[in-house]
């Protein structure tokens, strides 16, 4: 693995924090932010490091001299070419594939993860998406079916219900940037570069995840980001870090209970749902959600529809700062003989509820510690599926609140809806840790 950090920037922003350092060493609780990035690629085995510097370079090259355990190089950027722009100027001297870090970010991503995410789907760019709580000025990432990006929406943007933003941290196929040419103006990845790319076709991935990743070019993100390294937020951020969650049934447990939902404007969260879901986050549960979808079988909703419609609950759970780390969906149905169905998607499968599948993928791709996860919703299904993959289960009173009596399995605790499931958990949690 090899890495490229953009330490250009002249950091004017944090000018009455930095003291003239460049913003990369600008210090968090004592050590320069270059520092963590430095160690954080050294702990996933990164061999090579380049360092695109600007102002301070001086300093930045004093700071990359010392022994970090890498082979750490650094050019010096003649002109200021934007983030895209330094990276292809320094082509000719950088590896044929490679890492993207900003160098006043930081960040703990199981950095294997990623890489690994990007060789397997032969992309020509990898971009870190994550969710947040601001979507609406950030630059967001539309993709399909299989993370595939099918366009970038960048700031300012209307009408676009989505939750999937740009973190700025990509991996790069040199080849992919080449056909650009010497750039004769800035460039940036995201406004300039990247819907070039997808204008030609290139196939761009996206790699959604919640691991810690933060800008700290201001002094309040600054003081913010200094916070989480205190509380361990940063610490415990990455998905190589084993952690336990929540997961969520959606329909009559996040949203309210309406048969065959495939329109966003079908879905309408539950009172209290969105709260609910922030407190366990803050409480550092991860949160997936679990959910049949036989209207995809039953022709009724397109897998693209269906993303529209998840894409769409995740911009209502955001404002109010409500984040999912994963979806997860079975579009199967056993039975068959219904008018425009999908006869390739009418069979037993191992993940429709009250099957573990889904349960099971979230465990791999999460990193879940299922031992000390919970499983809430509001169908007998639900609970038996908990059972069946060894997690506490939880059943609601929203929804069809275990009238379907499908299956005998006995629900470890009832609530009244998420909300009040939420309260006890976290105070369940308090309580074991004291």
């Amino acid at each position: 693995m090899k890495a490229v950090i953009l330490a250009g920037g002249k950091g004017s922003r944090l000018a009455t924090r930095s003291n003239g350092l460049p913003k990369p060493l600008v210090p968090v609780k004592g050590r320069p932010l270059l520092e963590y990035q430095l160690e954080l690629l050294r702990r996933h085995g990164a061999e090579q490091v380049t360092v695109l510097c600007g102002y301070g370079a001086e300093a930045i090259r004093e700071f990359c001299g010392k022994d970090h355990g890498l082979d750490v190089q650094c050019i010096d950027e003649a002109t200021p070419l934007g983030t895209a722009g330094a990276v292809i100027a320094a082509l000719d001297q950088l590896p044929d594939e490679f890492l993207v870090l900003y160098g006043d970010t930081m960040l703990n991503v199981d950095l294997k993860r990623l890489y690994a995410a990007h060789e397997a789907n032969g992309a020509a760019a990898t971009l870190f998406l994550h969710p947040n709580d601001h979507p609406q000025d950030s630059d967001l990432v539309e993709t399909d079916e299989h993370g595939r990006v099918v366009a970038i929406h960048g700031y300012p943007h209307q009408g676009v219900a989505l939750n999937q933003v740009n973190a700025a941290l990509y991996v790069m196929k040199a080849s992919a940037l080449r056909g650009i040419g010497v750039p004769e103006k800035p460039l940036d990845f995201a406004k300039d570069v990247f819907p070039k790319l997808l204008g030609e076709g290139a196939h761009l991935h996206g790699y959604r995840s919640l691991e810690y990743i933060k800008d700290a070019g201001t002094p309040e993100r600054l003081d913010r980001v200094a916070e989480d390294v205190s509380s361990g937020v940063v610490a415990r951020g990455s998905l190589d870090v084993k952690r336990p969650a929540v997961l969520l049934d959606r329909d009559g447990t996040i949203n309210e209970e309406v048969s065959y939902i495939w329109r966003p404007d079908q879905l309408k969260l539950i009172p209290g749902a969105a709260s609910a879901i922030r407190k366990l986050r803050e409480a550092g549960y991860r949160i997936a959600v679990i959910t049949n979808q036989p209207v995809i079988a039953r022709g009724t909703c397109t897998t693209a529809e269906l993303l529209r419609v998840h894409d769409y609950m995740e911009m209502e759970l955001s404002r109010e700062g409500a984040f999912i780390d994963g979806i997860y969906h079975c579009p199967h149905h056993p039975d068959q003989g219904f008018e425009g169905e999908r006869t390739e998607l009418k069979f037993d499968c191992d993940c429709r509820k009250p099957s573990g599948g889904m349960v099971w993928q979230a465990e791999r791709e999460l990193n879940l510690d299922l031992s000390r996860s919970w499983l809430i919703g509001d169908r007998t299904s639900d609970v038996q599926t908990a059972h069946n993959c060894g997690v506490r289960s939880v059943l609601l009173r929203t929804g069809v609140g275990g009238r379907d009596e499908r299956h005998s399995a006995t629900p470890d605790y009832v609530f009244d809806d998420l909300a009040a499931a939420a309260r006890f958990i976290v105070q369940q949690q308090a309580a074991a840790e004291r």
